[in-house]
């Protein structure tokens, strides 16, 4: 059996209110397009989730909205800025067969790195942009077999190459 794993940082957010806590940034405009240009991409390449676990964060809930994706959604407070083990322990949970998960820097591109046999061929996968979004596939039967270094990469794209900025 194959599991697909859909990993997502958040969209562009807003820094216009220097008073607003962290958790509670909303996207700006330039989010708001790069997470409806994601949708359709998704959509576009039948990357469809099933199940979406999400950071409870304003940013990541409304990046997830704006995908406009028929799955069953979670917002998570352990995935507010978690590291790739706590993610890895969310995954382990997961029930769907294909799962998107929206998250923060640093720890979802560390987790990206983590999971992965051989990265992209990509330039930004490194600093892992906003928006941008990894498509892995892992022959396991279960989230609990999961294993560093085991996932192989289908996709892999940045808003940029989708929209005009």
């Amino acid at each position: 059996m194959t599991l697909r794993l859909i990993l997502m940082r958040h969209a562009k957010s807003s820094w216009s209110d220097p008073t607003q806590e962290d958790h509670q940034r909303p996207l700006n405009g330039r989010g708001q397009r790069s997470a409806t240009a994601l949708g359709a991409w998704l959509r576009e390449n039948d990357y469809i989730p099933d199940q979406i676990l999400s950071s409870s964060s304003r940013r990541t809930q409304e990046t997830g909205e704006r995908l406009n994706l028929d799955a069953e959604t979670s917002y998570l407070d352990a995935l507010y800025h978690a590291g790739p083990d706590q993610m890895q322990g969310t995954l382990q949970a997961a029930t769907g067969r294909c799962v998107l998960m929206l998250g923060h820097n640093p720890g979802i591109a560390y987790f990206a790195h983590d999971l992965v046999a051989m990265p992209p061929d990509h330039a930004r996968f490194q600093d892992y942009p906003t928006c941008a979004t990894l498509v892995a596939d892992f022959t396991v039967d279960s989230w609990q077999d999961v294993r560093p270094r085991t996932g192989q990469v289908v996709d892999f794209v940045i808003p940029r190459e989708l929209t005009d900025g």
